[in-house]
């Protein structure tokens, strides 16, 4: 007996397809572009048909943030020497992946950024991402409340950082003449009195602590040295 195919299946459809469709309109157009009407347009269908898959808006929204954490954190394979257990990962490495990962995806799709921001872990994908980090940190010495501090305060760490760069790579201030710096930018931080600033007109002409990456790097090897010393771990 052939089971009975829904709409959203006999179109072609699956979860997955109309999350990364969600996630490429988004990028592409912004997040006020993103609507239900639009994104059935976007793959061929009715806007009924997604609700064979999404059955809201707001399931939609919680899975586009599933998405991005998935990216950032995905579940190890089947087999995998870490995937029933969390002793085979060091948890520093692990952490440390984990915020670069995120910074990655965050800033491929920074239209993102505000659900993740408001948004919190509810889907079982992204609750599952979640058991494996506190797995790992629990498994490596951490007490189950410091592991969980740890994984959030990382976690708004990486979104709040990205979040900066992403404004401030999509910012457009007005300029009376193309010759003129944007304020706040190096070149503009070059320009000031170096009698009064010396050590920041320093760093701007010769680019000290101005690269995104390393500050990145260095803030999550900061923190990541902090929580370790925190949880009594070497």
């Amino acid at each position: 007996m052939t089971t009975k195919r829904t709409r959203g299946e006999r179109a072609g459809l699956t979860r997955e397809i109309v999350l990364d469709a969600a996630l490429g309109l988004i990028d592409r157009e912004g997040r006020a572009a993103l609507t239900m009407r639009r994104l059935g347009a976007e793959l061929g269908v009715e806007a009924m048909t997604l609700y064979h898959h999404v059955p809201n808006k707001d399931a939609l929204l919680d899975g586009l943030v599933e998405r991005v954490f998935a990216e950032a954190l995905p579940l190890p394979a089947a087999g995998d020497s870490d995937s029933d257990d969390g002793e085979a990962t060091d948890w520093r490495a692990f952490l440390r992946a984990y915020a670069g990962s995120l910074r990655t995806a965050l800033l491929r799709h920074p239209g993102v950024l505000p659900l993740v921001t408001g948004r919190p872990a509810v889907t079982p994908a992204t609750l599952d991402a979640v058991e494996r980090g506190l797995r790992t940190l629990t498994s490596a010495g951490f007490a189950l409340g410091p592991a969980v501090d740890t994984l959030n305060a990382l976690s708004l760490f990486v979104v709040g950082h990205t979040a900066a760069e992403a404004d401030a790579h999509h910012a457009h201030p007005a300029r009376t003449a193309p010759s003129v710096a944007a304020p706040g930018t190096t070149a503009w931080l070059a320009e000031l009195d170096c009698e009064r600033y010396p050590l920041v007109v320093e760093a701007a002409g010769t680019g000290a602590g101005t690269d995104d990456a390393e500050r990145f790097g260095f803030a999550v090897d900061a923190m990541l040295t902090g929580f370790g010393a925190a949880a009594g771990l070497a």
